[in-house]
């Protein structure tokens, strides 16, 4: 997932997923046996990160500041800032 930062003229990164095969249980020797018990085979691996939490915050500051400074809380995040609309400086 990518967010859109005006300040560096770029999408960049916030979170990812990635499937690794058997490369990272090859390195950590990672095995199972299959249900018949026939030998010891790797396992597949997923790597995944959550959200880069300081790149998405400043993709909202950004991207929702007015000219005066202050900053609006997008409608979907409303509910999460006690219904608050706008951020500004006291």
């Amino acid at each position: 997932i990518e967010v859109w930062l005006p300040g560096q003229n770029a999408y960049r990164e916030i979170s990812s997923c990635s499937v690794c095969g058997d490369f990272q249980a090859r390195r950590m020797d990672a095995r199972y046996k299959d249900k018949d018990g026939r030998g010891n085979r790797f396992v597949h691996t997923l790597n995944g990160s959550g959200t880069a939490v300081g790149r998405a915050l400043i993709a909202v500051i950004e991207n929702y500041q007015n000219e005066d400074g202050s900053v609006t809380i997008p409608e979907v995040l409303r509910p999460y800032m006690g219904g608050l609309a706008k951020i500004e400086a006291k």
